[in-house]
């Protein structure tokens, strides 16, 4: 028996998966501003849009379930309508129609104009810089630019997300300012590859002179780089980090494996020899350099010495900081055609061995830290400490720096000078200068 459905017209966007898709989430939620609707993100509505994931299985098993819960609700009389967009969409709509059909609509990742229609709201392209924030008010994320070109095996972005396609430098650093008039400190520039930026606009890598232009702006205080592939770094983006006080001291760069034989299956275009290379010029010239990485372990093929190789590399490496993936065998993907040999159980305790080692590292790198005074930019307030962060760690996966707020009152959004007294694992505890 259906039930009557309150919050009449009121539409709640629900995001899944990565920074690339919250960014699209606000995109579309300050569209609908724009057209005058009641909208929320993660909140209650009686229409909803599920920004979908199809990353890898996890990620779509996440998505599936959330569709199925919403559809449940539909099925009850909580909600009206229930709309799909995202990369789950754009990779299984046939599919997905068909296992789901009581989603009114599925949407894929550019089907913007056309999701906006059946909200019944215009497109306005003239909101080219006007985006609703659902991240803290002191830092945002930035998308650069949408798809890649790269032939990795392993991974299905291509397939939902396209072709490597630039924004221009003037919308960008025009949705920067726009940020900035709002009060955002640090702009988190994500892209699938932000090395590529420019090639297609431009005929040139152009990341440099776009960050040159970022740094320029009042109000902005931090930039920090996400998602640089390090196949053909370009040196002049590590002089770019060097120079210019706003790049914050640190780098995403997804290295995925370093056995040469499995980056060559992997399609990385790269080798040990030339990772380590990189790594060494980067930390040579940055002493003061934050590395985030992400490995994946269970790749087909990946015998216990390749997988002894990336432990002893990890151990010699020491990164600032380290995320570790198991292998998802992709449908349509180059890898898809070899076998998955390694099994479920072997793949969760090989990841579980990388971070374990990862673990003891971030230890030992934040007891050295003990004493040291940190520039902190300060997140939120929660059980009885304010959180923040360095310049070192990003939102959501990095390290937090943790103030008792006994005695004390600190604005978020502000920077502060903090001491740090002690340090665990992954955080750091301080007091304020």
């Amino acid at each position: 028996m259906r039930t009557r459905t309150f919050n009449k017209n009121k539409i709640n966007v629900v995001t899944l998966g990565c920074s690339k898709n919250l960014y699209d989430s606000e995109v579309l939620i300050s569209q609908l501003k724009a057209n005058n609707k009641n909208v929320v993100h993660e909140g209650d509505g009686n229409i909803v849009v599920i920004n979908t994931c199809g990353f890898i299985d996890n990620a779509k098993q996440q998505s599936i379930d959330t569709i199925l819960e919403y559809s449940d609700k539909k099925n009850q009389g909580k909600i009206d309508k229930l709309y799909v967009t995202g990369c789950l969409s754009e990779r299984y709509k046939d599919d997905l129609e068909k296992e789901i059909p009581d989603v009114d609509k599925y949407f894929g990742t550019t089907d913007l104009p056309h999701l906006l229609k059946h909200l019944r709201a215009d497109y306005k392209s003239e909101l080219i810089g006007e985006r609703f924030l659902s991240t803290p008010k002191n830092y945002a994320y930035l998308k650069i630019s949408e798809g890649c070109d790269r032939k990795c095996s392993f991974c299905a972005i291509p397939l939902m997300r396209g072709k490597h396609k630039s924004r221009s430098i003037e919308d960008i650093v025009h949705e920067a300012k726009k940020m900035a008039s709002q009060g955002v400190k640090e702009l988190i520039l994500i892209a699938q590859e932000l090395t590529y930026y420019g090639l297609d606009l431009y005929k040139e890598r152009s990341i440099s002179k776009l960050l040159k232009k970022i740094c320029d702006l009042e109000g902005i205080e931090w930039v920090r780089l996400h998602y640089a592939y390090p196949s053909g770094f370009p040196n002049e983006l590590i002089d770019t980090i060097k120079n210019e006080e706003k790049i914050c001291n640190y780098l995403d760069i997804p290295l995925q494996h370093i056995s040469d034989e499995i980056l060559k299956s992997m399609r990385r275009g790269s080798t040990k020899l030339k990772t380590n290379n990189l790594i060494t010029n980067l930390r040579k010239q940055i002493p003061e350099i934050s590395i985030r990485t992400t490995l994946i372990v269970g790749y087909p093929g990946e015998t216990k010495t390749h997988f002894k190789e990336l432990c002893d590399w990890v151990k010699e490496m020491k990164f600032e900081r380290l995320g570790c993936f198991k292998y998802s065998h992709e449908e349509n993907t180059h890898a898809y055609n070899l076998v998955d040999d390694v099994t479920e159980i072997e793949k969760q305790r090989r990841l579980e061995k990388i971070m374990s080692i990862q673990k003891e590292i971030s230890r030992e790198l934040n007891q050295k830290k003990i004493g040291n005074e940190i520039r902190c930019l300060i997140d939120r307030f929660e059980s009885g400490y304010y959180i923040g962060r360095s310049e070192y760690d990003s939102p959501d996966v990095d390290n937090n720096i943790l103030i008792k707020s006994d005695n004390i009152h600190l604005r978020i959004g502000e920077f502060y000078n903090v001491i740090i007294d002690d340090a665990s694992d992954y955080d750091l505890f301080g007091t304020i200068k």
